[in-house]
């Protein structure tokens, strides 16, 4: 064999060559168990409840970022040839950065209280098929790239933020692919455009070409606007909270109450000793074929929220960002009354989630222009992106759509209260 080729549905055909080692090692990376597992992995969670063609994976992410990471790589070797001993740690850090993933992606954050750029750097440093490969490449590899998906500072600043910055290989991604997979036109981005205008600045770091100013611009718009319609949509936090309230209320269960085999036992019971087998042994399957459990046999509160997810008869939501702290609280308040009275347990369909997002932040890993004469900073030179430094905030009460009626009327109450 001297070449494999992945049909892509965003990128089609990414190629890789055995004959050149870093492209050699991605092939057998891939091959391993531990990156297999994240065909089994959804890229968006549950978001497909709501877009229902957002059925992409983890894997075909994975993959897509490598494919971009090596892509803007090679414009990088035309201007610095020296930047070739980096290119086994960036095509790693690009394929193995969400190795670490939990079941549903980020949900499972929420839903386990875990971090899976923690998991990731613990499985690329632990796991041995991952470190056979690294290693032949360079005995220190593994670390090297564990330290990439820490944050941490490298030899060379450029492939930490090419992994991980305001415009990274990820982002430019995920946006492209979560946008296709959901069937909308939000993160349609011009990636070449993009990629021809990423140039290196003085200091050797990642720049931007004047010439690109437009093009970034649209990407940082077009990520506003993804969090807002797609991430953050109010149905995928309705979906997001109950997937945190089922685990919540499963956990309050002694686990001779409720079924779970060894391995989700460890995982709700059990989390701080978790062991990398068992890290690695739960996926989208195995969770949610205990949600189909739960939803058949188990106690009541657990039973019905695990029927709401499956059946998608979801909780209904409203914005209530406008309100002070305090009248936050007095609307959750008025929504359990209103709730118990209808004889609906209140602890398992009301709350409060809040959200916050930046369009862009110029202090964590801010952008830079370089003309080959003067450095600036991105916002400096952009009045659109000066605006999109302003956070997006959301406060979502969630409640069973029986009240919906007369917890308008009330909060039409309190609103005016509000407003005296």
């Amino acid at each position: 064999m001297t070449e494999r080729t992945y049909y892509d549905p965003l990128h089609q055909g990414i190629t890789l060559d055995d004959k050149i080692p870093e492209e050699e090692m991605i092939i057998n990376l891939i091959d391993t168990s531990s990156f297999q597992r994240l065909r089994r992995i959804k890229q968006l969670g549950p978001a497909s409840l709501t877009f229902h063609g957002a059925e992409s994976n983890r894997f075909s992410h994975s993959l897509g970022v490598f494919f971009i990471a090596r892509k803007a790589f090679k414009k990088f070797l035309e201007i610095n040839p020296e930047l070739i001993q980096f290119r086994a740690l960036l095509y790693a850090s690009a394929l193995l950065h969400d190795i670490g993933h939990g079941p549903l992606s980020h949900t499972s954050e929420g839903m386990f209280g875990l971090k899976h750029e923690e998991w990731s750097s613990k499985i690329i440093r632990q796991d041995q098929e991952i470190n056979k490969q690294l290693k032949k490449i360079d005995p220190l590899l593994n670390n090297k790239v564990a330290e990439v998906i820490e944050g941490k500072e490298t030899n060379c600043k450029l492939i930490k933020n090419l992994v991980s910055s305001q415009l990274d290989c990820d982002r430019l991604d995920y946006l492209m692919r979560d946008s296709q997979s959901s069937g909308t036109y939000y993160g349609q981005i011009d990636l070449e455009r993009i990629l021809s205008a990423l140039t290196l600045a003085p200091d050797g770091d990642l720049a931007i070409d004047p010439k690109g100013l437009l093009a970034v611009e649209h990407y940082l718009v077009v990520r506003n606007l993804m969090y807002r319609s797609i991430y953050n949509h109010r149905l995928n936090e309705v979906s997001n909270w109950i997937l945190e309230k089922i685990i919540e209320t499963a956990r309050q269960f002694e686990p001779k109450k409720i079924w779970a085999d060894s391995c989700l036992s460890k995982w709700l019971w059990e989390p701080n000793k978790l062991d990398l087998k068992t890290y690695l042994a739960n996926d989208d399957v195995r969770t949610l074929y205990h949600l189909s459990r739960w939803g058949e046999v188990s106690p009541t509160p657990l039973k019905k929220l695990c029927q709401s997810f499956l059946n998608r008869k979801l909780l209904k939501a409203i914005n209530i960002e406008e309100f002070e702290a305090e009248f936050q609280l007095e609307a959750l308040a008025i929504s359990r009354k209103l709730a118990e009275a209808n004889g609906i347990d209140p602890n398992v369909s009301c709350g409060l989630r809040h959200n916050k997002f930046f369009g862009y932040h110029p202090y964590k890993s801010g952008l830079r222009i370089w003309n080959g004469k003067e450095l600036k900073a991105l916002e400096k030179e952009s009045l659109l992106i000066e605006r999109l430094i302003s956070p997006s905030e959301t406060t979502w009460l969630i409640y069973p759509k029986e009240i919906h009626n007369s917890l308008h009327l009330q909060l039409l109450e309190l609103k005016k209260i509000v407003l005296r």
